[in-house]
C-alpha cells in the first residue's frame, strides 16, 4: 500500500491530533488554536516550530485529502474543531499509530524513548510489545530503521511519511529491519551474567526498566507542564 507523503506542516499537525486524541480525549478534537498551541510547543518537539494560525489552516488543508484529518462542528458550538483520521487511512491500531506520532513529532528515536513516550498514550509494558509495533510499521513502509547515534550500538526507527523532516534519518545501509520482535524477546530474556559482559549490545535488563522508568516519568511530568501552560483560562 502506497501511503501519502506529508510536507513539514502536516506531518507536526497530524502528529499532534494523534497525541492530544490519547492524551487529552476531554479536549479533542481541537480547536484551530489548540491545534497550533500543540505544534508550537517548546519540550518534546523537534523541530521547534513557531506556526501562525494561517499555516495550520493550509496544513489541515492538505491533510483532508490524504484522509488523513478532518472538520468537526460540534453541537452547541461555534468554533470548527479538527480530528485525525490516520488509523482508518494508514490501516494501522492504536499503539501502531502511537509510535507512528512519537517519531513525526520528535524525530528518530531508540527503543526506551519510544517506550517511554509511548506508555502515556497506550500501554506499552514490554519492549516485545514496542517491537512488534515498530516492525508491523515498518512492514508497511510507515518507519524505518537508521543508524545508532555515534557512540551507541542501540538501533532507532523514524518515520517515512515526511522524507527529510529529522536530521539523522537516513535509513542503516548495512542493517537490515528486524522482521519480528524475536529479537526484543531474547534480549529481554538474556541471563544477566550474558546481559552484562562487554560484549552485549545492550544493558542489562534491570537497569534498561529503570531507565526507562525515569524517562516515562520525566515524559509525563513534562506533557502534564506543556497541556498546563496551553490550556485555555
Amino acid at each position: 500500500m502506497e501511503h501519502p507523503r506529508l510536507n513539514d506542516a502536516e506531518a507536526r499537525i497530524l502528529g499532534v491530533l494523534v497525541e492530544k486524541s490519547f492524551t487529552t480525549p476531554d479536549q479533542y478534537p481541537l480547536s484551530l488554536n489548540a491545534l497550533r498551541n500543540g505544534c508550537n510547543q517548546k519540550s518534546n518537539r523537534d523541530p521547534v516550530t513557531s506556526f501562525v494560525e494561517a499555516e495550520v489552516t493550509v496544513g489541515l488543508q492538505g491533510l483532508v485529502p490524504k484522509h488523513l484529518a478532518g472538520k468537526v462542528m460540534e453541537a452547541g458550538s461555534r468554533v470548527e474543531k479538527f480530528r485525525h483520521t490516520a488509523n482508518q487511512a494508514l490501516g494501522v491500531n492504536a499503539r501502531q499509530l502511537a509510535v507512528l506520532a512519537e517519531l513525526l513529532m520528535r524525530g528518530p528515536q531508540a527503543q526506551g524513548e519510544l517506550r517511554a513516550r509511548v506508555h502515556r498514550m497506550v500501554a506499552t509494558a514490554t519492549l516485545p510489545e514496542l517491537q512488534e509495533a515498530i516492525d508491523a510499521l515498518i512492514a508497511a513502509g510507515l518507519a524505518q530503521r537508521v543508524a545508532p547515534l555515534p557512540g551507541s550500538r542501540a538501533a532507532r526507527y523514524a518515520q517515512c511519511l515526511c522524507p527529510g523532516l529529522h536530521a539523522g534519518a537516513e535509513p542503516a545501509a548495512a542493517v537490515a529491519a528486524p522482521s519480528s520482535s524475536a529479537p526484543a524477546r531474547a534480549e529481554a530474556s538474556a541471563p544477566p551474567s550474558i546481559a552484562s559482559t562487554p560484549e552485549a549490545p545492550e544493558a542489562s535488563s534491570a537497569l534498561e526498566l529503570r531507565v526507562a522508568a525515569l524517562e516515562r516519568e520525566v515524559a509525563e511530568l513534562r506533557e502534564s507542564l506543556d497541556e498546563l501552560l496551553t490550556r485555555p483560562s
